[in-house]
């Protein structure tokens, strides 16, 4: 049997070698950790993995994952989603440049019934984009929002990457959904003050179409009609979390380690500070953001980060939301950022690459205002925990 780092060197440069060739993230592991087994083990090992894949994938915490994507899945395609634009659209006619407003009011809202990154940005980009562009709006003030907000769902519960994040990390995953709500309104909150400097700093990004006048009695029946009854379902999905009535996965319903040990202690011996470590494990994953997707980062970096973060005294919990934060912002880090080109799959034709990442950077930035803000004041994420019903 060969060397462990002859191995490793096999199986690193097999994986970047079909990286290189185009075959998909999932696929060039997957090929190269059968490969590999066969080559080590033999067939029994083959067949073990092919055993513990299926007990995986049918274990009863992933559940919550698909049945969050149905749920997104039906409001979309049953036109609630069309219908809430329309309803925050009333509330807030009076604004210059409320489709911006709009579209992080309502990609909030749907933040909280997708659980997907990608499903949310496809979703706003495909129902937004081509009015937004016919009204006049710059690209960067059409696609931007929607980049920023679509990531959303990575950190507001229901989050399949949460569930995904807190199975692997052996951690309270209603606890971590839960901690989520407070850390995503608040960047939801950043981006909309960043769209309204963008908007003063830049009049002409958006157009002059004027102030909507709608009587209040308009506004109370699309709160009534559009608004109470897609709360009620975000509440049976956030709130019996909450309240400690239902695990994620009855919420869900309710809507419809040997190798790494190494390198885990030669990091927690580096000398330094707490914050440190935060700030270079955060820069890690917007790194790997650039080249692979959000679940391939979460394998391969929590088995290393989570024994560092309890190593350094780190509320896992406070860990796991900024694990996700970063997470969210990778989908949207050039040059391969997935959300970039989901968004350039439904942009207006003509629309480059280039225009879609740089409408993005700026709410990146409110990224990383909110991860310094979570760093200097943890409650942020841990306070609504907190309220648990234990």
């Amino acid at each position: 049997m060969p060397e462990w780092y002859v191995s490793g060197g096999l199986a690193l440069g097999a994986i970047l070698f079909l990286m290189f060739l185009s075959m998909p993230v999932a696929f060039a592991f997957l090929l190269v950790s059968f490969g590999g087994m066969y080559w080590l083990v033999g067939m029994p090992g083959v067949s073990q993995v092919i055993a513990n894949a299926s007990v995986s994938v049918t274990h009863f915490v992933f559940l919550p994952i698909p049945l969050f994507l149905l749920m997104g899945e039906l409001f979309f395609n049953a036109g609630v989603a069309k219908k809430v634009f329309d309803a925050v659209d009333t509330l807030i006619g009076q604004m210059r440049g409320r489709l911006s407003y709009v579209t992080i009011f309502g990609g909030t809202t749907f933040a909280a019934l997708t659980g997907t990154s990608m499903g949310n940005t496809a979703m706003l980009g495909s129902l937004l984009v081509p009015e937004m562009s016919r009204r006049g709006y710059a690209k960067r003030m059409s696609m931007g929002p929607i980049l920023g907000v679509g990531g959303l769902a990575i950190l507001i519960p229901p989050s399949g990457l949460g569930v995904l994040l807190g199975s692997l990390a052996k951690i309270d995953i209603g606890r971590l959904l839960i901690a989520g709500v407070l850390p995503g309104l608040l960047l939801a909150a950043i981006y909309l003050v960043l769209i309204w400097v963008m908007i003063r700093l830049d009049p002409a990004s958006v157009p002059e179409d004027g102030p909507v006048y709608h009587p209040l009695s308009e506004k109370v029946r699309v709160i009534f009609t559009h608004i109470l009854p897609l709360s009620v379902i975000i509440f049976m999905v956030i709130g019996l979390i909450l309240l400690g009535i239902a695990t994620p996965t009855e919420s869900a319903a309710f809507g419809v380690l040997g190798v790494l040990i190494g390198m885990i202690r030669a990091v927690s011996a580096v000398e330094l500070s707490p914050v440190m470590v935060v700030v270079v494990m955060f820069a890690i994953l917007l790194f790997m953001g650039m080249f692979m997707d959000q679940a391939s980062i979460m394998m391969l970096t929590i088995p290393i980060f989570f024994p560092i973060a309890q190593a350094q005294g780190f509320d896992l919990i406070w860990f796991g939301i900024i694990m996700l934060l970063a997470l969210e912002m990778s989908g949207v880090t050039p040059p391969f950022g997935l959300n970039l080109f989901v968004m350039l799959g439904v942009a207006p034709k003509g629309t480059t690459m280039a225009e879609v990442a740089t409408a993005g950077l700026p709410f990146l930035g409110c990224g990383l205002l909110l991860f310094v803000i979570m760093v200097i004041e943890p409650h942020v994420a841990l306070w609504l925990p907190s309220l648990m019903v234990r």
